[in-house]
């Protein structure tokens, strides 16, 4: 059985985890869980593996050894995908993602060459504006206060210079098409409208090579 998106239980089974983070709630409503929110992200990466590889689905569990926010669980249900491509589902709804969310040092290096250099830089930027006309925005997972070491602080493309990860992202409310296939339509669309990025990035930042 294909996807046919996520029922209303799935985002009700997520307000219900916001108001009540416990191991009791958990326990409670896993059969719901099981259900309504993983049984269709399993579908939708079969789906989508033809095109965009394997996909994976990230554990419920939080890791909260280093954290002072001690709920067990992640009020969110999140997938990446082999060949690029990032899905997350919340009370809130749905979004779609793609880039280098976090890059090494030695990635951040090659990534702040290529936005200086012209013929590169100005093209990044070309594809931040056609991003822009779709409605995907184009986020940095952390950002510097001004630039980066080296390059002048009024350099034409200063903004993008500043970001340490690069992400194009788009999302949507929760609503009824969310229990339809037009949740499959609109995820496949932001991620066919993000691989120009992808292979930018792929072209000048590439993988980190460090240990």
């Amino acid at each position: 059985m294909g996807f046919r998106g996520w029922p209303g239980e799935a985002i009700e089974f997520y307000e219900g985890l916001e108001a009540d983070n416990s191991k009791t709630y958990w326990t409670a409503h896993k059969d719901v869980y099981d259900r309504a929110v993983r049984a269709p992200m399993v579908e939708l990466l079969a789906d989508l593996e033809p095109e965009f590889g394997a996909g994976k689905i990230f554990r419920p569990n939080r890791d909260v050894r280093f954290s002072a926010d001690k709920s067990p669980y992640k009020t969110s249900i999140a997938a990446t995908l082999e060949r690029g491509g990032y899905v997350q589902l919340t009370a809130h709804g749905l979004g779609v993602g793609a880039g280098m969310y976090m890059m090494a040092p030695d990635q951040l290096a090659r990534y702040r060459q290529a936005v200086a250099d012209d013929p590169s830089g100005k093209a990044l930027e070309r594809l931040v504006e056609e991003a822009a006309r779709q409605r995907i925005e184009i986020v940095g997972h952390e950002r510097l206060k001004t630039a980066p070491r080296g390059y002048p602080a009024d350099h034409p493309r200063v903004e993008l210079l500043r970001n340490k990860g690069l992400v194009a992202w788009r999302e949507w409310p929760a609503a009824r098409w969310l229990g339809t296939s037009a949740a499959r339509t609109r995820i496949v669309e932001v991620l066919h409208a993000t691989r120009p990025l992808c292979q930018w990035l792929d072209r000048h930042v590439g993988p980190s090579t460090s240990d």
